[in-house]
């Protein structure tokens, strides 16, 4: 009696069917073409606004003397990954808003989630090290520019760039290693950790503990030195006696304060929570919040409540650069 050979060799069919995933679908919000319209204009205006929020940022530091100082360099480095981080994302939304074809290919996919990852991990380090610059600002002021030398602040963004290319290749290399077979089809906007994990069809045990203690570790250790470091700025502002002072380590300190929470809260909302569905439309809203949206708000948050910045941007209006540039 012959045997079927898919009975002999079951295993090499699923892998057949395993190693046939070249691309997937990212389904995005709604098949609303109307709604995909309006989608596509809010999220154009966001993007434009976002990169010339944070490039003009990056720029200003650059062509203003009184901005060459530790304190604005990590700025305009905290500028500049907020507009790649947005870019790696947002371009392929807008796309896919008005095409039929809402496909990625696995490599292109995989890319993405490398490069978000690396620059929101980054971002998670460089806050920390900015929480540092500002107690050293603060906490000592007359050794600050020893301390925060530039072999110092250069040592402090290199290391959170490696930091956050490590942490994304581990949850990139992890996840894209799973074998995806149930499904092509991701109910997102971008390739995150998440819903690719939940389109895998073998055990992903390992790489939920990854997401839930290696997401957690780097929060726990760049919050923790946040915490540590205005806690010493506390100290400091309970020293300054002058309603003045007080009220400019207010100014500084309050911007950083809420970029941080706003950002690290989205994200520990995300991927810091025992296993569950993870493909749900609200955490698909959370993901495009701190992807899409933080990038936007970061240029107002650290801005408006800096009177050094805004004197900046004053002088620079002032001069009508631009006005003597095109004549």
């Amino acid at each position: 009696m012959s045997v079927s050979s898919s009975v002999l060799y079951p295993y090499s069919i699923q892998l057949k069917n395993v190693t046939e995933v070249t691309m997937f679908i990212l389904l995005g919000f709604t098949d609303d073409c109307e709604l995909q319209v309006y989608l596509f204009l809010l999220f154009l205006a966001i993007y434009i606004f976002t990169l010339v929020g944070n490039l003009g940022l990056v720029f200003l530091v650059m062509v203003d003397s009184r901005l060459h100082n530790p304190m604005y360099y990590f700025l305009s480095v905290l500028s500049f990954l907020d507009a790649c981080y947005s870019s790696v994302v947002t371009p392929k939304m807008l796309v896919n808003f008005l095409a039929e074809n809402k496909a990625i290919s696995f490599f292109g996919c995989a890319a993405q989630m490398l490069l978000f990852v690396t620059f929101g991990s980054t971002e998670c380090f460089l806050l920390a090290a900015m929480a540092y610059d500002h107690y050293e600002a603060i906490y000592n002021p007359l050794l600050y520019s020893v301390n925060m030398s530039p072999r110092v602040y250069v040592t402090l963004i290199t290391a959170s760039y490696v930091a956050g290319l490590l942490h994304a290749t581990l949850h990139t290399v992890a996840t894209f290693r799973l074998p995806f077979c149930a499904s092509n089809e991701i109910r997102h906007v971008f390739c995150d950790i998440p819903p690719l994990i939940a389109l895998s069809c073998s055990d992903t045990y390992i790489n939920q503990l990854l997401l839930f203690y290696v997401v957690g570790s780097v929060e726990v250790f760049t919050i923790l030195i946040v915490l540590i470091s205005y806690t010493f700025i506390l100290v400091a502002i309970l020293r300054i006696h002058s309603a003045e002072g007080r009220r400019k380590v207010f100014s500084t300190c309050g911007s950083h304060l809420t970029g941080v929470s706003i950002y690290h809260g989205t994200i520990l909302f995300t991927y810091v929570r025992p296993s569950s569905s993870y493909a749900s439309d609200h955490d698909m809203i959370v993901s495009v919040f701190y992807t899409i949206v933080i990038p936007m708000l970061n240029p107002i948050i650290y801005s408006l409540r800096n009177k050094d910045v805004k004197d900046a941007m004053k002088k620079l209006f002032e001069r009508k650069w631009f006005v003597k540039v095109y004549f």
